[in-house]
């Protein structure tokens, strides 16, 4: 009976006894969050304003007739690739020659009595009123004469640039008359895009600006040009200013008349800048994670408790919350206006994981990214 009582008060004392003990070890630490890490460190950043700009070809013809016949050759098709003078549509002109050997067959009757008429003047035998009158109807036939002549000299139509056949409007047998149009001659070794951009950055557009060109749906860079051109007026309706940039396209994968993303640089920056992927946003504002050591903690502890800081060891890294103030992004970074400096490091991974004054562990780094 007086063993048990003794079992009994002596099992209480060795619990509370265990718990003290428990309450005194260091609380179990957790092992380091792996995580990736990139610098802060300077970026070029552009400033850029522009717009869906339009292709045009430096060199485009449009190829009409200058006199008017049957076609009776057309020796190219579209798509065709012609030099400068080569022979592209021969013309029957057989009612027209037979219309120059009339007026020739004229202009001589015209010219004979003419110099009758002038004779006869000269001896009393007509008046001057006559004579003027045929001199008149000689001119008329002479200039109608050479009209038709300078037709003839136009049967054969020859591309007057090199350049790519467009759209034939034409076909062999078909009779034209002058000013019909034929086709276009397009060379796409050398392009222009026009920019329509907003009046209000008049003032900052220059010769020699670089235009950067993507593709509208990929935004993947396509071609680079520099401004040639600036015009003078401003466009009343929408208040934009058209400029014009030149491409040299020696490959002809640009044509005339393709629409691209186009935009002019005005001025280029060096800011400090980290990746995109490092940026979390909350409550309006922007943070990353600095990689830091206790030292840093305990110069910013937050909310952690001084209690609990003592607690940690001095040999791991940290993840140290910190608010930064960004810019635009661009090229899959942000400008950094303030909330760090050059050459820190700042966390990339695990981001949604991380809490202020997180152990972490560098699995990997991606310095300059």
């Amino acid at each position: 009976m007086r063993a048990s009582s003794y079992v009994s008060v002596l099992l209480p004392l060795l619990a509370a006894s265990s718990l003290l003990a428990a309450c005194r070890q260091p609380p179990k630490l957790r092992p380091p969050l792996p995580v990736s890490t990139a610098l802060a460190e300077p970026a070029l950043f552009a400033e850029q304003v522009g717009s869906i700009g339009s292709l045009e070809a430096v060199e485009k013809v449009q190829l009409a007739a200058q006199a008017g016949g049957r076609i009776e050759q057309l020796l190219v098709q579209q798509g065709d690739l012609v030099r400068a003078g080569q022979l592209l549509v021969v013309l029957d002109q057989s009612q027209l020659q037979a219309e120059v050997a009339s007026l020739r067959a004229a202009r001589s009757k015209d010219r004979l009595n003419y110099e009758r008429f002038q004779f006869l003047v000269n001896a009393g035998a007509a008046s001057a009123i006559q004579r003027d009158e045929i001199r008149q109807r000689l001119i008329e036939t002479s200039a109608d004469l050479k009209a038709r002549e300078a037709d003839l000299a136009y049967k054969d139509l020859r591309a007057p640039i090199q350049g790519e056949i467009g759209d034939l409007k034409v076909k062999r047998g078909d009779v034209i008359k002058a000013g019909d149009p034929l086709t276009s001659l397009i060379l796409n070794q050398r392009l222009f895009v026009r920019i329509d951009v907003p009046a209000k950055v008049r003032n900052r557009l220059q010769l020699g600006q670089t235009v950067l060109l993507s593709d509208p749906d990929s935004n993947r860079e396509l071609a680079r040009a520099k401004v040639t051109s600036i015009d003078p007026s401003i466009k009343a309706g929408d208040q934009m200013l058209l400029v014009k940039a030149e491409i040299a396209n020696p490959s002809g994968e640009l044509r005339n008349g393709l629409r691209l993303r186009s935009r002019v640089v005005l001025n280029q920056r060096s800011q400090l800048s980290v990746p995109v992927a490092a940026i979390i946003q909350g409550s309006g504002q922007s943070y990353v994670f600095k990689l830091g050591k206790l030292a840093d903690l305990q110069r910013n502890p937050g909310q952690i408790k001084p209690e609990a800081l003592k607690q940690l060891p001095a040999d791991r890294s940290y993840a140290i919350q910190t608010r930064v103030a960004l810019g635009p992004i661009a090229n899959s970074r942000y400008p950094v206006l303030s909330g760090l400096s050059p050459g820190d490091v700042i966390i990339t991974s695990q981001l949604l994981n991380l809490r202020h004054g997180t152990a972490v562990a560098v699995a990997s780094a991606q310095e300059g990214r």
